[in-house]
């Protein structure tokens, strides 16, 4: 069974990796936006280029949010504060932590939060 740094490492590693593509996909669209003859605007058989702009910006988004997410679980765990609800202080679940290693609160008080 692998440890809380392992499984941060691993994960850390995955979202960075799906960071890389949907940049690489970013950076593609931009591309083709730029092209002169890329009127997707009028072509009822697809997505608009705004549209997959939209979506991969949101991608984006989340998966920095969780790479800082994992990153703080990082520095928690350099710290001696993880696995310890910011809450209510108590320790977070071991199982709790080994599907969600970033994980900041107890499931009481995830989802005492999230009424």
């Amino acid at each position: 069974m692998t440890g809380p740094d392992e499984r941060l490492r691993r994960r850390r590693a995955d979202v960075a990796r799906r960071l890389a593509h949907i940049t690489d996909e970013i950076d593609e669209l931009r591309g083709d936006r730029g092209a002169e003859s890329a009127d997707d605007e009028h072509d009822p058989e697809g997505v608009t280029l705004s549209a997959e702009w939209s979506r991969l910006e949101g991608l984006r988004a989340a998966a920095s949010t969780e790479l800082d997410d994992i990153d703080a679980a990082l520095g928690r765990r350099a710290s001696g504060t993880y696995g310890m609800c910011l809450t209510c202080e108590r320790a977070i679940p071991v199982a709790r932590l080994r599907v969600r290693p970033d994980a900041t609160r107890c499931v009481d008080c995830a989802t005492a939060s999230d009424r």
